[in-house]
């Protein structure tokens, strides 16, 4: 028997080479949208976190004339601790005397070693707080800006046993109020948050 000889294949090899060389330049195409991707969202956070502003890096930062600068706030250096008090009924001093409130109360106190401390005042503390709900009216709790100023009230009152030994005055409605209505830096109680407001 004679070998025939094999006929060529016609040139196999070139759709082969095709297929690869379109591979390749998906990847390529695939690569390039990446790295356009990549390189935007490294702009942007160069961008967000180049914003801050100059008083962080210790330099001054620069205000156009009349500008307000708000102060920087820096955080706690303790996580806070609250101490919630249990849910005070108040007559209010609407004319007639039928109004009432049901108000709940929570204390933020510098940390938990001041719990104990505020523990020992807090008769005085609550009867504080109830006399000063007793003179209000439901028209001022039902207002935002009145419950900001009771909350302003309760912990100037809250803070009062640990700044000067007065607890339980409430200032009557003529008395002028002492202090701008926030909490001593030495004292225990930082803020007062309300729970619940109802005025019935």
């Amino acid at each position: 028997m004679s070998a025939k000889p094999k006929a060529a294949a016609p040139d196999a090899g070139e759709p082969v080479k095709e297929r690869s060389a379109s591979k390749s330049k998906k990847l390529i195409l695939v690569g390039g949208v990446v790295a356009v991707v990549l390189a935007l969202a490294g702009a942007g956070a160069w961008f967000y976190l180049g914003k801050k502003p100059a008083v962080e890096d210790g330099g001054e930062a620069e205000v156009a004339a009349g500008a307000e600068v708000a102060p920087a706030v820096t955080g706690p250096k303790h996580p806070p601790t609250f101490l919630p008090l249990d849910n005070m009924v108040v007559n209010l001093a609407d004319p007639g005397g039928e109004k009432i409130a049901q108000i709940g109360i929570t204390l933020e106190l510098v940390d938990a070693k001041a719990m104990e401390k505020v523990r020992l005042y807090m008769p005085a503390i609550r009867s504080s707080i109830l006399l000063l709900v007793s003179q209000r009216t439901a028209e001022e709790l039902l207002r935002y800006e009145g419950k900001e100023k009771l909350a302003a009230d309760i912990l100037r009152e809250a803070s009062r046993p640990f700044k000067d030994g007065q607890a339980g005055h409430a200032p009557e409605k003529g008395e002028k109020k002492s202090g701008s209505g926030a909490g001593s830096d030495d004292g225990p109680v930082r803020g007062v948050l309300f729970s619940s407001l109802i005025v019935q």
